[in-house]
């Protein structure tokens, strides 16, 4: 978790004042979930046996520009490349048709067993809808699956989180071991569940970066005037990559499969995910975390998934 008002993100260039930016109404593809779906998603999170905190991931940090794609809009408005991305006009997902790694992830050795298989099913998935938007699909992240606690990158050092770092056209993905090996000792499928939905979260930041959403929406934030617009901004940002890896992680849910306790405790993990009483409202409540979780997982093959997933054209509550 970061501080916002104190945070100042390294190598951005200073951009002028926005103005006229209204947030529109939510898209019919997400004002379209039912009451249905919250039902269940209460059912399934209730269902649960583990009852521990889930941690926020670390804000992604982005130094320099993304990689050139054939046909980026970065020249456009911030608010254009935000709100019109041509992402969301994108076809359905791939599925991988990766499996699920059966290894215990009690020790390093099997966390990076079980991440490394799950983020080569996640690139295979986005290839062709980041190709789609003109993005530089064929890049991907450096995965770093680590042991230590304080972690220290290009970006700079964090502690105890998992986090997107984006320098001078490449990326990396820091996936801490701790925080899994301990929900795998008290519940082996919570641990799966998190480790997923948490690398699927950080490769959402991935596909913002090479799109240009993710710098665009930092500028965006850093032009604000008030820290409430720009805690909004951020929330957008993190709301957006949760509904992304939720989409890549249904895109393959026959192959992997999301479904029975494993489904179970992604509910779980996705329900109790966002900002926490008296800590900063940077990620999204966890009613709106929920919500945009389920935007993601549930959307239709039959329309652009990622369409499914534009926070930045939601009204306010749906960001709140």
């Amino acid at each position: 978790m970061v501080n916002l008002s104190r945070y100042t993100l390294r190598g951005m260039a200073t951009v002028g004042a926005l103005a006229g930016f209204a947030a529109l109404a939510l898209p019919n593809a997400q004002a379209a979930q039912t009451s249905s779906t919250t039902k269940t998603a209460a059912t399934a999170a209730t269902a649960t046996t583990a009852d521990p905190a889930i941690p926020n991931g670390h804000q992604p940090i982005v130094i320099g520009n993304p990689p050139a794609g054939d046909g980026l809009t970065t020249k456009a408005s911030l608010t254009n490349v935000v709100r019109y991305n041509r992402l969301y006009k994108t076809g359905p997902i791939t599925p991988s048709k990766c499996k699920e790694v059966n290894v215990s992830l009690r020790t390093y050795t099997g966390v990076n067993q079980y991440l490394s298989q799950l983020f080569r099913c996640t690139y295979a998935e986005w290839a062709l809808p980041l190709k789609q938007a003109g993005a530089a699909y064929k890049v991907a992240p450096k995965l770093v699956v680590t042991t230590a606690r304080t972690i220290n990158s290009y970006c700079g050092t964090v502690t105890d989180t998992a986090f997107f770092c984006a320098y001078n056209g490449r990326s990396w993905i820091y996936m801490p071991t701790g925080q899994i090996i301990s929900f795998w000792k008290s519940s082996p499928t919570l641990a799966r569940a998190y480790a997923t939905n948490t690398l699927a979260h950080e490769y959402g930041h991935h596909v913002q970066w090479l799109t240009g959403i993710l710098n665009a929406s930092w500028q965006r934030q850093r032009a604000f005037s008030t820290y409430a617009a720009q805690l909004e901004e951020s929330r957008r940002r993190e709301l957006q990559a949760s509904c992304l890896g939720s989409a890549s992680i249904a895109a393959n849910k026959r192959y992997y499969p999301m479904s029975g306790g494993l489904y179970q405790q992604w509910v779980y993990v996705v329900t109790n995910s966002g900002d926490q009483p008296g800590g900063v409202r940077d990620h999204g409540s966890l009613k709106n975390h929920r919500f945009w979780s389920f935007a993601g997982f549930n959307a239709s093959r039959s329309y652009a998934v990622a369409g499914n997933c534009n926070t930045f054209n939601a009204t306010s509550a749906y960001v709140s």
